[in-house]
């Protein structure tokens, strides 16, 4: 790779990932997600090889090794490579940002390690892209917080050992009424609820959240006083909005190098189909549209102040995405629809691209917003 952004050490650590995907995670990748098995095992990998904390300054403080990392994840497994994601960035950057020298020490150190999960909890079964929209809310009760909501689609609640929550302190202010909350497994009146069967990223598990009557104390209230926890959440959106670009990366990838082979393989009235037209220019639209992808979300990872950006970043690769692994599917045929190949996993992870982060709707309203102001 010749992009000025790829240092030698960035580029030493993405083949260090890749060879960690090649050996252990895609072989592993089809039974993780017949069985909707969490991957336990190679995420506790993942975590001793200090992955977790590429982000981090603890680790090597590197934004941009942080996509790499879960771009190479998500071309083996998209459910590992959500599971981490979640680790690195929405379920430890508030911690790790406004938590207390004991909580961090107790939560965020042990989490870097993989010995603790922690999950951000925010959307609700009516509030999704309008988080304005949420029903959870925290009173205060003397010297702390009583918070009672309910939450869904939180991945990797069945694991966590603490949950970052939104929740109202003023329910009447909309996006500014909500503040940021830490709340820890055991809680009396914290419960997770069933876990939703999903399409795609079937490995990565995701359920619903209770909190009935749950009370924390006051120096659980990221921020420290009521009325910041929007701007807390808008300062990491763009962030989440590039990761989530990395994801679809990770998966246009591993779709057009599942077509490529396929179509080299099999042969139709006497040759490869790779040498009909029709495919050949399948391939290389995929190709086209991965490489505008990569450049526009590295180029937003490289640009952390600008929000639109990261908003057009996140749009085209996970739209790039669901188109890739659709014309992947065409061109195995009938074999796109059989679940004895990859492609439709592909086929149905792409989904889940579309909705974390902001749907492509949202994203559109966003985009236009900002460049017609």
């Amino acid at each position: 790779m010749s992009d000025a952004w790829m240092t030698e050490e960035r580029e030493e650590f993405r083949r260090a990932v890749a060879g960690f995907v090649d050996r252990e995670v895609a072989p592993a990748a089809k039974a993780l997600d017949e069985e909707e098995r969490f991957p336990q095992e190679l995420f506790a990998k993942v975590a001793k090889n200090g992955w977790l904390a590429v982000r981090y300054p603890e680790g090597a403080g590197d934004g941009i090794a942080f996509l790499l990392l879960v771009e190479e994840l998500a071309r083996g497994s998209l459910g590992l490579a959500a599971t981490v994601a979640m680790q690195c960035l929405m379920g430890t950057d508030f911690l790790h940002r406004c938590g207390t020298a004991e909580q961090k020490k107790r939560l965020f150190e042990p989490a870097l390690r993989g010995e603790k999960v922690g999950v951000i909890a925010m959307t609700e079964p009516n509030a999704g892209s309008d988080l304005g929209a949420i029903r959870t809310v925290a009173a205060s009760d003397g010297d702390g917080w009583r918070l009672d909501g309910a939450k869904t689609w939180i991945t990797n609640a069945t694991r966590a050992d603490f949950f970052t929550v939104a929740a109202k302190t003023d329910p009447a202010a909309g996006f500014d009424g909500i503040d940021l909350f830490l709340v820890e497994k055991g809680t009396p009146g914290l419960s997770v609820g069933k876990a939703i069967p999903k399409l795609g990223a079937r490995c990565s598990e995701t359920a619903e959240l209770f909190l009935d009557g749950v009370r924390v104390p006051g120096a659980n209230l990221f921020g420290g006083k009521p009325g910041g926890g929007g701007k807390l959440l808008k300062a990491v959106l763009s962030e989440i909005r590039v990761m989530t670009g990395a994801l679809s990366l990770g998966v246009s990838r591993a779709a057009l190098e599942s077509g490529k082979a396929y179509a080299a393989q099999r042969n139709a009235f006497g040759k490869p189909i790779r040498d009909f037209q029709a495919i050949r220019h399948k391939l290389a639209e995929m190709a086209t549209g991965l490489e505008a992808a990569r450049s526009l979300v590295y180029r937003a990872a490289g640009s952390p102040g600008d929000a639109t950006l990261a908003a057009m970043a996140k749009l085209f690769a996970s739209e790039t995405a669901n188109r890739i692994a659709d014309e992947t599917t065409r061109i195995f045929g009938a074999y796109g629809f059989a679940m004895e190949y990859d492609a439709q996993r592909f086929f149905r992870d792409a989904r889940f691209l579309l909705y974390g982060g902001g749907t492509s709707e949202i994203l559109r309203d966003v985009i236009a917003a900002a460049i017609t102001r």
